[in-house]
This record gives C-alpha cells, sequence and structure tokens, in this order.
C-alpha cells in the first residue's frame, strides 16, 4: 500500500494550497457576509485552470487525475468552503458529466467554455418535492417535434445565480417513472425559464443557491445529454464524484477548524498556563486530528479508486458519511474550545460550525449513505 502522493498530485496541492490561503481565506468572511463570490475570483481560478480540472486538454482542461483533483478541492475548502462547492458543482457534476455523456458537438460546444471560466455549470436534480427520492421528480418535458416542452421547478440549485450552463434532469415518459428520466443541457436566458432569489442559507453562504422554474420552457432536442430515458442512470453516475467532492470538503472544513482550535489552546492562558495544558482540551484535539486523519483516508481510498476507474459506490458512501459526521464533531468541539469567542462571528470557528452542518445533508444525506452502505455489504 501506498499512502504517497505522486509528485503532480503534491504540486496541485501545494498550488492549490497557496491560492487559497493567499486569495480566498482573507475574503472569506467577506463571502460569507455578502452571500456572494464575486466574478474576479472566478476569473482568477480559470486562468489557473481550476474551471477545468478534469476536461481533457484538447478542450482546454487541465487533464487532472481524480486524486489530483480531491487535493485541491480540499485545500479549497480548508480556506471557503462555499467557493469549493460551486467548483465541485461545476467540475464534477457538470463538466464530467458532458465528458462522459455528452455528444462530440456537446463536449466542443460546451467544455471549452467551462474550463475557460466563460460558462459557469450548474445541476439540477432535487425539487421541492424530490430529494433523496430523486427518482420521484416531476418537471416533465414532453417532446414536440423537434424540441421539448419542459415544465416544472428545481429546487436548491447550486450556483442558479452565476451559471451559463445547466444540467437538468427531467421526465420525458411519466408513466415509466425513474425509467422515462432524461437529461437536458440548458442554457440561461431560455425562454419560459426563471431563476429565483439567492436562498438565505445558515452555512456557506457565499455560494449561489436558487429555484429554477420552467413555464413551457422549448429546448431544442440536440440538448439531450445522453441518452433519451437513460437520466437517471446518468445522475446515479455522477453521485460518486459529488460525494467524494463533498467529503474533500468535510475534511478541509474540519482541519481548518481543527489548526484554529490548536493555536487558541495554545494563546489562551487561564488558572496561570494555556488551556492545550490541561488534559480535557488536550484529549479533545488528540480526538480531533485522529478522526480528521481517519476520514481523509477515508476520501483518498474512494478517490483512488475512482481515479483508477474501479467500482467505488461503497467508498464513496464511507467517506461521505464518515467524513460529514466527523466535520460537525470536530468543528463543534473547536467552538468548545474557544468558549465564548467560539460563538462570536469575529472567529472563523462559527463560520466552519455553519458551514459543516449541510454536508450531512447535501449530496445524500447521512442516513441515504447508510441504505448504499447496507446495501452494498448486503451483496457480498
Amino acid at each position: 500500500m501506498d499512502f504517497e502522493f505522486t509528485e503532480e498530485q503534491k504540486m496541485v496541492k501545494e498550488a492549490a494550497a497557496d491560492f487559497a490561503k493567499n486569495t480566498l481565506l482573507p475574503r472569506a468572511q467577506e463571502f460569507d457576509e455578502k452571500e456572494e463570490i464575486p466574478k474576479e475570483i472566478y476569473q482568477q481560478l480559470a486562468e489557473l485552470g481550476y474551471l477545468g480540472m478534469l476536461v481533457p486538454e484538447e478542450y482546454g482542461g487541465s487533464n487532472l487525475d481524480f486524486v489530483s483533483y480531491i487535493c485541491a478541492m480540499e485545500e479549497f475548502a480548508k480556506a471557503c468552503a462555499a467557493l469549493m462547492i460551486s467548483l465541485s458543482v461545476h467540475n464534477s457534476l457538470v463538466c464530467d458529466a458532458i465528458l462522459n455523456f455528452g455528444t462530440p458537438e456537446q463536449r466542443k460546444k460546451y467544455l471549452p467554455a467551462l474550463a475557460k471560466g466563460e460558462m459557469i455549470g450548474a445541476y439540477s436534480l432535487t425539487e421541492p418535492g424530490s430529494g433523496t427520492d430523486a427518482g420521484s421528480l416531476r418537471t416533465s418535458a414532453l417532446p414536440k417535434g423537434g424540441y421539448y416542452l419542459v415544465n416544472g421547478t428545481k429546487a436548491f440549485v447550486t450556483n442558479g445565480g452565476i451559471a451559463d450552463l445547466f444540467v437538468v434532469f427531467v421526465l420525458t415518459k411519466p408513466e415509466l417513472k425513474s425509467k422515462g428520466i432524461s437529461c437536458l443541457l440548458v442554457e440561461k436566458g431560455a425562454e419560459g425559464m426563471s431563476i429565483g432569489v439567492n436562498e438565505k442559507k445558515m452555512g456557506i453562504k457565499g455560494s449561489d443557491t436558487r429555484e429554477l422554474s420552467f413555464a413551457d420552457c422549448k429546448i431544442p432536442k440536440e440538448s439531450l445529454l445522453g441518452e433519451e430515458n437513460n437520466g437517471f442512470r446518468i445522475a446515479l453516475s455522477l453521485l460518486n464524484s459529488g460525494r467524494i467532492g463533498v467529503g474533500a470538503q468535510c475534511v478541509g472544513i474540519a482541519q481548518a477548524a481543527f489548526e484554529e482550535a490548536l493555536k487558541y489552546s495554545k494563546e489562551r492562558v487561564q488558572f496561570g498556563q494555556p488551556i492545550c495544558n490541561f488534559q480535557a482540551i488536550a484529549f479533545k484535539l488528540a480526538d480531533m486530528a485522529t478522526q480528521i486523519d481517519a476520514a481523509r483516508l477515508l476520501v483518498y481510498r474512494a478517490a483512488h479508486l475512482k481515479s483508477k476507474g474501479q467500482k467505488c459506490g461503497k467508498e464513496a458512501s464511507m467517506a461521505k458519511l464518515f467524513s460529514s459526521e466527523i466535520a460537525n464533531r470536530v468543528v463543534n468541539e473547536a467552538v468548545q474550545i474557544h468558549g465564548g469567542y467560539g460563538y462570536m462571528k469575529e472567529y472563523a470557528v462559527e463560520r466552519y460550525f455553519r458551514d459543516a452542518r449541510v454536508t450531512e445533508i447535501y449530496e445524500g444525506t447521512s442516513e441515504a449513505q447508510r441504505i448504499v452502505i447496507s446495501r452494498e455489504l448486503l451483496k457480498e
């Protein structure tokens, strides 16, 4: 077993860490308070190749392996979890979907634009009445000559307000239920499509999250991604990438919170000595470091399997489940170590506490991950 990154992976990790520390971290609190990330940040990311990390060079991408991609995601999450989830959706749910299921024409049209930052991608699967039970979605796209007539509403669309291209899952044959789901590529500005207001969230506030509505929206049939009525398979195939990405986000948030808690414990003096000298605090730090390391190993194991093209559904769910629960446990302890100051917005652990909470919910709840894992175990 080799627990070392390759030289290329180390370079990717170091470069991402440098950008995150010098560009994202100083403004992370600003992004949180203003509930938006400026366009200039995405432009800088595009110039450095971070908007096409998994895109082949022939389409203008960086052509990174999946482990390198996860290395970068962890570093970005450590500095700004809101920016990281925006990047994750753009790269692993939009670019990857087009790369794996798009026609040559679709790849040529969209991948270079996405990699250069000329377009930002969004992924639309969830609906107001369809979350964990994604197969019960109701947004319809009925064939009408050379186009689909789309009607319905999508919820919690990450990048909704900044996206130029949406990967949208719809029912083309409602009578077949999940077997009648297809996937469409919908460009911003399509007649009949409307974008709601930015949702007011507990955490990850810099990430743009909106509702997407369709009212007799005409989408050309050439916008179909993959085969008709094969959309649910496309959605499921993308879940592993998304879940491993959220796992990296969890590790990044937890690591950042731990480092803040460790630093504070050495500076805060009570009863004549730094509080890190007290066993109650020292043992918390020991547990936090151990839990983060375990979570990181699960995430990179899943990423390694994904990078090798091997089956990784169970491992991705294990990584997402464990790392999200550990992230919440670690940030809770980080706030506790800070005492009353941990409850104040001037201390970063307050933001980490809020940002971590959603990781047990999106990309499949912890309960959903346990369903996936148990089903895989029972097959063995």
